[in-house]
């Protein structure tokens, strides 16, 4: 199934029924004075998030969405028929955006959420409604309210515990399928990827959900390569794995590459906790494998972990550094759900 993240949509609901103007008139019945009924209501637009989706590639192929109208009202009191809703099954994870496609309008991130696109029209008022003690043959009815319509965009962020960064050539996809069912494509050319991958991937009895993204290059916030299309699918994280290319002359530069992509981008990405790691130290030997490992360090300031995806060396120790991170978010959430005191924290940007 092809993977799309980005579309367009238009929406319209219902119009409400116009109200109905009668009388009654039967055999013997003097004086049976309106019964003209009430319109429908216009049906209305719903967003749905629903398991069992991860792309938004139904919408390539249908992209107007619009509701029944309210039916009109009739005799003998007689409202007219509701006109029926209209729901956009969407994955978990999106966002619905103006037709400006900045301001967002919500985020559907649970199974189940909805929310309202386009309200329906009420139904208009029958001349039954008018009738009173000094009006007591109202020739009079409402007409049902118009419809509504907008465009908005649909722009899918997907669910994920943990984010791959990285160049491309990296071993991204390599990790992923050396340590998850995932089979992303793997080949020996940049940009291989060239659209996000989910993988499960378990350590120490533990499982979590890690997406692999197309690589990033120096320029990506100017629109350079695949630009920042995809990295909103790492927005959600609870920590990011970077991996920097071992067999690569300048590995400093390319790790300065990346964080500095972060940090363009803007948003909180920047202050995700990240996991640093060496890959491809199986191409190595001893010698350079530790320079590149020390510059690595002193760039980062922080540990950077070692492991090589073809050779499968030093995974666990890396799977074990992100599942932490990942173990420290939902623990705090826990904290947060239970009403006791937390300090909110911009957070340190960490090079």
């Amino acid at each position: 199934m092809k993977f799309l993240d980005l579309v367009k949509v238009y929406v319209r609901s219902g119009a409400g029924g116009n109200g109905c103007v009668s009388f009654r008139r039967e055999a013997h019945v003097e004086y049976g004075g309106p019964d003209g009924g009430n319109g429908g209501h216009g049906g209305r637009v719903w967003a749905e998030a629903v398991d069992g989706l991860n792309t938004l590639i139904d919408f390539r192929y249908q992209q107007h969405f619009f509701a029944d109208n309210g039916r009109p009202g009739m005799g003998k009191a007689r409202t007219g028929k509701d006109g029926e809703d209209i729901v956009l099954r969407v994955p978990v994870g999106t966002e619905i955006l103006e037709e400006d496609e900045e301001t967002v309008i919500c985020d559907l991130t649970e199974v189940g959420q909805r929310f309202l696109l386009a309200e329906g029209g009420n139904g208009g008022f029958g001349n039954m409604h008018f009738k009173s003690a000094t009006n007591r043959a109202p020739r009079r009815a409402n007409p049902g309210q118009p419809v509504v319509e907008r465009t908005v965009w649909l722009r899918l962020k997907l669910i994920a515990d943990a984010g791959l960064l990285g160049l491309p050539n990296a071993g991204k996809s390599t990790f992923l399928a050396a340590t998850s069912n995932a089979r992303p494509k793997i080949a020996d050319y940049p940009f291989t990827t060239l659209h996000p991958n989910l993988g499960v991937v378990g350590v120490d009895g533990a499982e979590f959900v890690m997406a692999d993204i197309p690589g990033l290059i120096a320029g990506a916030h100017e629109g350079t390569g695949l630009g920042h299309r995809f990295l909103g699918h790492v927005e959600r994280c609870a920590v990011l794995l970077h991996l920097v290319d071992g067999t690569s002359e300048d590995v400093v530069t390319d790790y300065q590459t990346i964080v500095n992509e972060l940090v363009q981008y803007g948003g909180d990405l920047a202050f995700v906790p990240r996991v640093t790691a060496l890959n491809k130290i199986d191409a190595l030997d001893d010698v350079e494998q530790a320079e590149k490992h020390n510059a690595l360090e002193q760039a980062s300031g922080g540990q950077v972990l070692q492991l090589s995806g073809v050779a499968h060396q030093g995974l666990v120790d890396v799977l074990r550094s992100v599942r932490i991170e990942i173990t420290t978010r939902d623990a705090a959430a826990v904290v947060g759900d239970d009403g006791e005191d937390t300090q909110e924290s911009g957070g340190t940007w960490r090079p």
